[in-house]
């Protein structure tokens, strides 16, 4: 998937990741929504349509999966992002992929590429 022209919605609790990540998108063409919170992210999916999603696995002691859950029924593609090396998802979110930080350009590129072929 190329990220020119896509609107992404990300998903990142922590304020320094969140600006690079909407930097390097804005600098990738896309349009970015960046959202701190699960309930805040869950708020812009009900009024917002996005092409693609990037959710921080950990948000200060939530999960990011109920959000996953709801992209997935509507067919958006996303990624997973942590920290936390290779990180264990629940058996509904095996084949997605996860991004482990600190990411580039070009692993976003890809991620989102193989994000939207298993979606």
């Amino acid at each position: 998937m190329k990220l020119a022209g896509k609107h992404v919605l990300v998903l990142e609790d922590e304020p320094i990741i969140a600006f690079a990540l909407e930097d390097m998108l804005i600098d990738e063409g896309s349009t970015v929504v960046v959202t701190s919170s699960l309930s805040d992210a869950m708020q812009t999916l009900s009024h917002e349509e996005y092409d693609f999603a990037i959710l921080d696995v950990n948000l200060h002691g939530e999960k990011s999966y109920p959000l996953a859950h709801e992209l997935r029924e509507r067919g958006i593609p996303f990624a997973f992002a942590t920290g936390y090396g290779d990180a264990e998802h629940p058996e509904d979110f095996a084949s997605v992929p996860t991004l482990t930080k600190p990411y580039s350009l070009a692993q976003i590129v890809q991620t989102a590429a193989e994000a939207s072929d298993t979606d």
